[in-house]
């Protein structure tokens, strides 16, 4: 099996260097490496020339359109007989390739995905992301666990399909937002056999600061409902908890200064807020008692803490927003 690896790449050239450090390691060597530089004003060129030679490794540069349609350029110029996409921002464990070969050649998946995990060498806050984006408090730990709900949708960090699932849907048809989600629901709809390899993890830097992670959340967010447009039936309940959980903190807070202007007088307001209270400071404790065990840092602890809650209500604040323009406005927001 001759493997195709498709990053898209966009003004990133030194995690690109990280990562094709990393695929000079696999213990499987039957693959090639096509980077699809996406209009950057960075590129990553000359980085990609000191790979010459260590990996079969081809470099294209197209004006921006974004990552969906970056893979299916890279997809067009692909020689192998399965693809992989990669994000920029991951290293590949030595014997990722390996893996995945063993588990395609037992299950026969047309199109597999991967989980993430965090890296030893990962900085702190990027520990902490990594925890809240596949805790069981926060994703229900869904992701890269065989015991999610509902159907398994690849992510395009970390997804292999087969050439014929490329050549029979045309790849993706979203340029961004949520485009990975909604080529996973085509390739199960057209029939494909789709799966998780467990084993296939990747180390997923994820966004290194706080604003940039709370951005990139809020389009997760509001790309659940422009699935919804398309795949009404794709949009569960589960969907809806981080907006739940989002008005329920901003409800606490405005009972709280409510309570404190009426000093406490309103009998029944005042135990509301004092159950709310209790609800938001035993969620924080669960928080750090179980990412510090996870970890085995009290400061990753404390850190997952505010990376949780600023994952869940950057995610309920896009579902909201997007839940107003899209649904009840009427408004088209799909980019």
């Amino acid at each position: 099996m001759f493997f195709s690896l498709i990053i898209p790449l966009y003004n990133r050239p030194e995690e690109i260097k990280e990562l094709l450090s990393s695929l000079t390691r696999q213990t499987y060597k039957d693959f090639e490496v096509i980077i699809v530089e996406d209009g950057s004003t960075r590129p990553a060129k000359e980085v990609i020339k000191g790979f010459e030679g260590v990996l079969d490794v081809h470099y294209f540069e197209k004006r921006n359109e974004g990552q969906g349609f970056a893979r299916n350029y890279g997809f067009e110029r692909a020689q192998g007989s399965y693809f992989i996409v990669f994000d920029s921002d991951i290293l590949v464990p030595e014997e990722y390739l390996a893996m995945v070969k063993e588990a395609l050649d037992l299950q026969g998946w047309d199109a597999f995905g991967g989980p993430d995990a965090a890296h030893e060498s990962f900085t702190p806050i990027q520990k902490a992301i990594s925890y809240s984006m596949t805790s069981p408090f926060t994703t229900g730990g869904i992701r890269g666990n065989k015991k999610h709900v509902g159907q398994f949708h690849p992510r395009s960090f970390n997804m292999g399909i087969s050439r014929e699932v490329w050549e029979k849907t045309g790849g993706y048809k979203l340029s961004r937002r949520s485009e990975d989600i909604e080529f996973s629901i085509r390739m199960i709809n057209a029939g494909f056999k789709v799966g998780l390899i467990p084993e296939a993890f990747v180390y997923h830097k994820r966004r290194t600061s706080l604003p940039q992670f709370f951005r990139q959340i809020y389009n997760f967010g509001k790309g659940r409902i422009d699935i919804a447009q398309i795949y009404p039936k794709e949009l569960k309940p589960v969907h809806a908890l981080p907006a739940v959980f989002t008005i329920g903190v901003i409800g606490v807070l405005v009972l709280n200064m409510v309570d404190m202007l009426l000093f406490g007088d309103a009998i029944f307001l005042h135990y509301l807020v004092w159950f709310g209270n209790i609800f938001l400071v035993s969620f924080i404790v669960l928080l750090l008692l179980h990412s510090t065990s996870e970890t085995k840092s009290l400061k990753v602890g404390l850190l997952s803490v505010v990376t949780a809650f600023t994952q869940l209500m950057a995610y309920g604040f896009g579902f909201i927003g997007n839940y107003i323009d899209r649904v009840l406005l009427r408004k088209d927001t799909s980019c």
